[in-house]
């Protein structure tokens, strides 16, 4: 079973479904994988790009996901100093590697690969979430997401 998230994290909304997908996590344990996907919307969210990139420059260093939680908590704190103070706070070995990746934008491919992946996907807006491969319209409330996975999983919904 894997939820995909297509995701900004700049967006509002997007800080909002954060603590969904940690209880859906806890709720589901193994039998769900998450996957999470780039899709920083630069006209709204000016900094959304940069912080995305700066998740990719920390798993490059094998902190992937401890930059994704952080930057989730730290929405209003994108600019580039402060990226530098978040890599340094995950533990990020290489600091300076970290900051010449983000400067040379070393990794603004690969995000830009899941843009068009969303694109390709049908993805309006974010955040936006894939159950096994089916795009869900609903909300991205624990309730509705929940019984989404348990449907798929053939759970009784409780």
């Amino acid at each position: 079973m894997t939820l995909v998230e297509y995701a900004d994290f700049q967006c509002p909304y997007c800080g909002d479904a954060y603590p969904v997908v940690h209880a859906l996590l806890e709720r589901f344990g193994d039998r769900l994988r998450f996957v999470f996907r780039h899709m920083p919307l630069d006209d709204l969210h000016p900094r959304a790009q940069a912080a995305a990139e700066a998740a990719e420059a920390a798993g490059a260093q094998g902190r992937f996901w401890e930059m994704h939680d952080r930057l989730f908590e730290n929405q209003l704190r994108l600019a580039d100093e402060e990226l530098r103070g978040h890599a340094d706070a995950v533990g990020i070995a290489d600091v300076e590697r970290f900051a010449a990746e983000l400067r040379d934008r070393s990794h603004a491919e690969r995000v830009e690969e899941d843009l068009r992946s969303g694109a390709r996907s049908g993805v309006p807006s974010t955040p936006r979430f894939f159950v096994n491969g089916v795009i869900h319209l609903g909300s991205p409330s624990f309730a509705e997401l929940s019984e989404a996975i348990a449907r798929e999983l053939n759970l009784t919904v409780a």
